[in-house]
């Protein structure tokens, strides 16, 4: 009789703070035993001699089959999401339940279990998107979502259809405060926006590049102040998510240097990517919709101040933002027409796929980042911030059995991305042509095999959903205590 369900044999494991050699045992899919020449036998067993091993990834920010406003249509639902998630290292996502105005947050978490049932083919929890901040969702709907395991929640201070005023916002902090749950905040001005991209529309600049100018760093900077300003104000951590530029970088900065619990997220985008890739292609005016996101891809010389932060510990995870609309047809990009101005494509890029081999290769095999700091980033913190930890984010006996496999390509041997190769719905990778040192040759999900040699092996529905712990302790303390 096998004594495991798994072995993974001779694994030169990484995970956030220790590297050593061993043999990883799995049964009912948790890791039970951690041991070299673990002498046991198991119903399945792989040789990983020779090949790195990490913690399966944590995307802490991912948008799937998210209803929109604007009549189009996110190109991945909850199948074709994960799987991609799962062929490119990741194990765990937490997209969105995003409320719409007038109507309750209970409602968009119904909804979206819906959306999910049956489909994911690795474990997923909800954040929550607050876009009506009235009194009986902040006193009343938020703390008893919290209780059931819904501990992190999204804010916006732009978009119309999103947006909170500062009341509003201080209203969510106050709440997340009292009950120990983690605010994250979109960080643009809104208003600030609205008059950019009024002068620019009137000055007849709609092209897509034009959507970098409406949204200069001056805008982040502002809002990731206000951020940080109100979070201080009510004495709570937060978030502030896909920060893109030196500016916002340097408030974060600051607040860290006066103490505060000030969390920060960027993504692939800002690394590799510029202001740049918006421009204008003779043959297609629509080829810079591909890039359009927002805050948007800054220009070149911005992309080593983000390594920066990474390196230096500034940022606290790496996520993808996928939010992935096709180019092609009429409900993706160009669901306003071919030639729609900047401010009617909608926002978002793929990237679910290759959020950690893009850091691998390019941070890792690099030297812009150790082992240690990928892990931290791409699967401890996330775990950890979000109340996943230590279920995920790391390799430890008890936590499940999710890891990744590397295959590491010589100089000279890379392998060419495109879109081709990747396992989204989207019709495009806004990195096609990058040359990558490695990629997942096999990944793990609670003990299961989902990706092994380009073969993806995992039945839909056989993800599961997970209620979060809170990420920290309630507090019921008065947040004017600090200020009288």
């Amino acid at each position: 009789m096998s004594t495991y369900d798994l072995i993974l044999r001779n694994a030169d494991i990484a995970t956030a703070g220790d590297r050593y050699t061993a043999d990883i045992g799995v049964r009912d899919g948790r890791i039970c035993a951690i041991a070299q020449g673990l002498d046991a036998s198991a119903a399945r067993e792989i040789d990983a001699r020779g090949r790195l091993v990490t913690p399966g990834g944590v995307d802490g920010h991912c948008h799937f089959d998210q209803p929109t406003s604007d009549g189009s249509r996110f190109a991945d639902d909850f199948l074709s999401g994960t799987r991609s998630a799962a062929c490119g290292g990741t194990t765990t996502v937490l997209p969105f339940a995003a409320q719409q105005k007038g109507r309750s947050v209970q409602e968009a978490v119904d909804d979206y279990h819906r959306r999910a049932e049956g489909k994911a083919v690795i474990d997923y929890a909800f954040h929550l998107i607050v876009a009506d901040a009235t009194r009986d969702v902040t006193q009343r709907e938020l703390p008893a979502l919290i209780e059931k395991g819904y501990t992190s929640f999204k804010i916006y201070m732009t978009y119309d259809d999103l947006k909170l005023d500062d009341r509003q916002i201080i209203e969510v902090l106050a709440t997340a405060r009292r009950h120990g749950a983690m605010t994250m905040i979109h960080a643009e001005n809104s208003d600030c926006i609205a008059w950019l991209t009024e002068q620019l529309l009137d000055a007849g600049l709609t092209a897509p590049r034009y959507h970098s100018s409406s949204r200069p760093m001056a805008v982040e900077r502002e809002a990731t102040h206000r951020a940080i300003a109100l979070a201080e104000l009510v004495d709570t951590p937060i978030l502030i998510v896909h920060v893109s530029g030196r500016e916002a970088v340097e408030q974060i900065h600051w607040a860290r240097g006066r103490g505060l619990p000030i969390h920060a997220e960027t993504c692939p985008q800002y690394l590799f990517l510029s202001a740049e890739d918006l421009g204008i292609d003779p043959d297609d005016p629509m080829h810079g919709a591909r890039c359009i996101c927002s805050p948007p891809p800054r220009d070149k010389a911005n992309q080593q101040f983000i390594w920066n932060g990474l390196s230096s510990g500034l940022f606290t995870i790496v996520s993808s933002d996928h939010a992935p609309f096709n180019m092609n047809g009429s409900d993706g990009k160009r669901v306003a027409g071919d030639d729609a101005s900047f401010d009617r494509i909608p926002n978002g890029i793929p990237g679910v796929e290759t959020r950690l081999p893009l850091l691998m290769s390019e941070g890792v095999l690099k030297g812009r980042i150790d082992i240690h700091r990928f892990v931290e980033l791409t699967a401890t913190n996330p775990a950890r911030l979000y109340g996943l930890y230590p279920r995920k984010g790391t390799i430890a006996v008890g936590s499940d059995a999710d890891f990744v496999v590397w295959d590491v390509f010589p100089q000279g041997q890379e392998k060419l991305l495109s879109n081709d190769m990747l396992h989204h719905d989207a019709d495009y990778t806004p990195y096609e042509g990058m040359r990558l040192r490695a990629w997942p040759g096999l990944t793990v999900s609670r003990g299961r095999v989902v990706w092994q040699d380009g073969v993806f092996q995992a039945e839909p529905g056989s993800g599961q959903f997970l209620p979060c712990l809170r990420p920290r302790a309630p507090n019921d303390g008065n947040p004017l205590d600090k200020w009288l």
